[in-house]
């Protein structure tokens, strides 16, 4: 059975840095910020899970997804594929988002008007909302993460 991971949380919240840790291995990789440029970006995203899990691939959305308006399409692309849809919830901490994201380069930073938009529309996850598997995933201190079930 193929996997739809959804990354949950603020920008610099470490959901790249996760993705390339932990799942580059078996997942591929969609985010929107792959085309920032781009029309009808979350029609792009869609057609490339779906693509992607046609083909037989774990996929990893690695967006902001702060709510269910943005997750709820995925999930619904997944089941329609038969996947399994897992979320990854990185807690909010506003302050070491923001510390991060002042470090990123140019081309990756972003307004802090951003975080702090994202930051009002962030939800945390329910597995009424459609996941079967939740996890809640923090920095271990020692360059890695913890990841934990995520109770509901």
């Amino acid at each position: 059975m193929t996997e739809v991971a959804i990354l949950i949380g603020l920008q610099a919240s470490g959901k790249t840095t996760f993705y390339r840790t932990v799942l580059a291995s078996t997942h591929v990789h969609v985010s929107k910020d792959a085309f920032p440029n781009a029309r009808r970006r979350q029609a792009r995203q869609l057609r490339l899970i779906g693509e992607a899990l046609d083909a037989g691939l774990d996929v990893a959305v690695d967006n902001t997804n702060p709510s269910a308006e943005e997750w709820a399409p995925l999930i619904a692309a997944g089941r329609a594929r038969g996947a399994r849809i897992a979320g990854y919830w990185f807690p909010p901490d506003l302050t070491a988002s923001t510390v991060r994201n002042a470090a990123r380069d140019d081309k990756t930073r972003v307004p802090d008007v951003g975080l702090y938009a994202t930051v009002k529309r962030l939800r945390r996850p329910r597995p009424a909302d459609g996941f079967d598997e939740l996890s809640i995933v923090r920095f271990d201190g020692r360059g890695g993460f913890d990841v934990q079930p995520l109770e509901d």
